[in-house]
């Protein structure tokens, strides 16, 4: 069988995708290809129009290619880049080989409804082991009623198949079932006006996803041809028509959008999705109110929309997803880093796509520490921090794409065959990777009275960056349990206080929950305190999220200990500052001396070397340059040339001028 990729893939050859831990509130606007349902909806009735259609924003992936070279191989002319159609009016030339599909699901019910229907000659349709393994009995059933023939070469209602109209005298009314896919129903649609008689098409039950209909006949419109329905979608009569060739723009895709706007969600970040607009008509725009549901903030306006991440996302409800199940792995994704249990119903039918999408993402999500409960059309998933594992994504671009959100766990995600996002958007992680990456970190590490603080805070003034004093947060909440009276042995309640703890740096100055912090911060025994709970597990894990928070755009310049090895490890600097004990015992003497506080600098040199000894030696967060860290002696520096020092080897230009120190 041949293999599906296609010149339109990434030419990104990895057999895995590494994705590293990537911190903080991500921010930026992305641009993403258009929407698969409408791109091989839109070429297919341009290959059966009259005339020359120009169909802009054309999605240029794998099932996209292999639909432009079927209809290429059925004499139509379309251009390079699938941007220009000359129709053919459905008088389709004898391929000189079997039509290949691909994985493309959508051209194996459309185009060979068509085929069934209008062909003059047997046709056969192949197509991959996956997509060969996909039923489509109620879709050819239908078709043969009309008078359309086919001959299976391995398991009946399968691919691959010879196709033939043979005149399609059939029946004039015919019956199908689209619980299972409204692509079934979106097929006959498309191929019933080219028959010579009036077709009336009735629906068993339900159709599932009904909105994907609605773009079928909104676009079979646009290509000038109307079909009379019920509102309900119980019932159709198409007359014969004439596609006619018309220019058409294909909306970006709201099913990879849901990924973006996940970004947003999971990271407390804000992401702008560019010319998508809230009114579209598909379906997985409804993802939007899941995110509202899980506390996010959704602006739309004459751009695009905009989805602005929580501090935790909400759970605590179950929610029907038959209407727009291609999101549901995203919100599966998501699921973990919410405050409660969610659950996904009425996606029964997503187990027939690419593979049984519910059992595969109960697997992988369980394999990552999550607990998860398999239901028959659906899924309840917990609360939890993924672990990292490399996830198999079964052949299905959704698998691979949605468990891009697992990176935002402590330990990051690696994904098994990237290469299947090129069904639907080849340059996916590429995207991905330089959104995460857009928000800058300056890290700045060094040992007690080095001058970190200072200079960290004086870089960001210059850069106009936020700034975080990671080791103020430790002493911060330990004033906090004081307040609060919460005991220091009380592990998860000092971490509750550390998760609601609202804390902001500014001008030199920290206010906590809304109040200015002075002095009493950097009390001795406010730093004893900060020592204990800085070492229990569930206070560190806590306060890495709260740690997260502070990176929004333009930047981020972070000072403490593990801030460029645990808490930003993808900072663009990082800066290891360091003095000779002596140097920085002077320095302490002398801002003690300032504020009026006497002091002895044979005392103070003394302490200094304790405490290097004890940081260093500390099990937790050792101090110690870390990997990748610039080494910078300011023994023989004052703090303006150690700010300097630090913005010359900051590789983004465009820091302020220096103003008065």
């Amino acid at each position: 069988m041949r293999d599906s990729r296609s010149p339109w893939s990434s030419s990104d050859e990895h057999a895995t995708v590494s994705i590293e831990p990537f911190t903080g509130a991500m921010l930026g606007t992305v641009t993403i290809p258009g929407s698969k349902s409408a791109t091989n909806r839109a070429l297919i009735l341009a290959a059966a129009a009259d005339g020359v259609s120009t169909i802009k924003n054309v999605l240029k992936s794998d099932d996209s290619f292999w639909c432009v070279a079927a209809l290429r191989q059925l004499g139509v002319e379309i251009s390079a880049d699938g941007d220009r159609v000359r129709g053919n009016g459905g008088l389709w030339s004898q391929p000189p080989e079997p039509l290949f599909i691909g994985s493309a699901g959508t051209t194996a019910r459309f185009l060979t409804s068509v085929l069934a229907l209008t062909a003059e000659a047997p046709i056969r349709v192949h197509a991959t082991a996956q997509l060969s393994g996909r039923p489509m009995r109620p879709l050819f059933q239908a078709l043969t009623e009309l008078g359309g023939s086919f001959r299976y070469e391995a398991e009946q209602y399968h691919l691959p198949v010879e196709v033939d109209a043979c005149g399609s005298t059939g029946a004039s009314a015919v019956t199908i079932a689209a619980h299972k896919s409204s692509q079934y129903l979106s097929g006959l649609l498309m191929a019933a006006p080219l028959l010579n008689r009036p077709v009336e098409i009735r629906v068993e039950s339900s159709v599932v996803q009904r909105n994907y209909v609605c773009i079928t006949l909104n676009i079979m419109e646009h290509f000038g041809v109307q079909v009379e329905a019920a509102p309900d979608m119980t019932w159709f009569c198409v007359k014969p028509s004439r596609y006619i060739a018309r220019d058409y723009t294909v909306e970006p895709d709201a099913s990879t959008a849901s990924y973006f706007f996940g970004l947003a969600a999971v990271t407390g970040g804000e992401i702008e999705v560019a010319d998508i607009a809230i009114e579209t008509l598909q379906p997985d725009i409804r993802f939007l109110e899941v995110l509202q549901r899980m506390g996010c903030l959704v602006n739309h306006g004459g751009h695009g929309i905009v989805v602005k991440g929580p501090g935790r996302l909400r759970g605590g409800f179950a929610i029907d997803m038959s209407e727009f199940s291609d999101t549901a792995l995203t919100l599966a994704a998501l699921a973990p880093f919410a405050d409660a249990p969610i659950e996904i119903t009425g996606i029964a039918h997503i187990r027939a796509h690419e593979c049984d999408r519910i059992h595969a993402i109960v697997t992988e999500l369980t394999k990552a520490g999550i607990a998860v409960e398999e239901r028959e059309g659906g899924l309840r998933i917990q609360p939890g921090m993924p672990r990292r594992i490399r996830a198999c994504t079964y052949d299905d671009h959704r698998m691979a794409m949605c468990f891009s959100l697992a990176a935002f766990g402590a330990e990051g995600i690696r994904i098994n065959d990237p290469r299947c996002v090129a069904k639907t958007f080849p340059n996916f992680f590429t995207l991905f990777h330089d959104v995460v990456q857009a928000v800058p970190v300056i890290a700045i590490d060094g040992p007690s009275a080095s001058g970190k603080g200072t200079v960290a805070q004086l870089v960001a003034e210059r850069l106009a960056f936020h700034y975080l004093d990671s080791g103020a947060l430790y002493r911060l909440l330990a004033l906090a349990a004081q307040r609060d009276k919460v005991l220091l042995t009380d592990e998860s309640g000092l971490a509750a206080l550390a998760e609601r703890m609202e804390i902001r740096f500014e001008g030199g100055k920290i206010w906590l929950d809304g109040a200015l912090v002075g002095d009493e911060l950097r009390g001795e025994q406010c730093a004893a305190v900060a020592s204990r709970v800085a070492a229990l597990p569930k206070v560190r894990a806590a306060l890495l999220a709260k740690q997260h928070a502070f990176r929004r755009a333009p930047g981020l310049v972070a000072d403490g200990r593990d801030m460029g090895s645990v808490v930003f490890p993808d900072a663009v600097l990082k800066i290891f500052l360091t003095a000779s004990a002596e140097a920085r015992a002077e320095r302490r003497y002398k801002q003690l001396m300032e504020k009026g506080i006497s002091a002895n600098i044979a005392s103070l040199l003394l302490d200094i070397r304790t405490r290097d000894e004890r940081d260093t030696q500390r099990s937790v967060s050792p101090l110690q340059q870390a990997l990748g860290a610039s080494l910078l002696d300011t023994t023989a520096l004052d703090i303006e040339q150690a700010v300097q020092e630090v913005l010359a080897r900051y590789p983004v230009k465009g820091a302020k001028e220096p103003g008065p120190v």
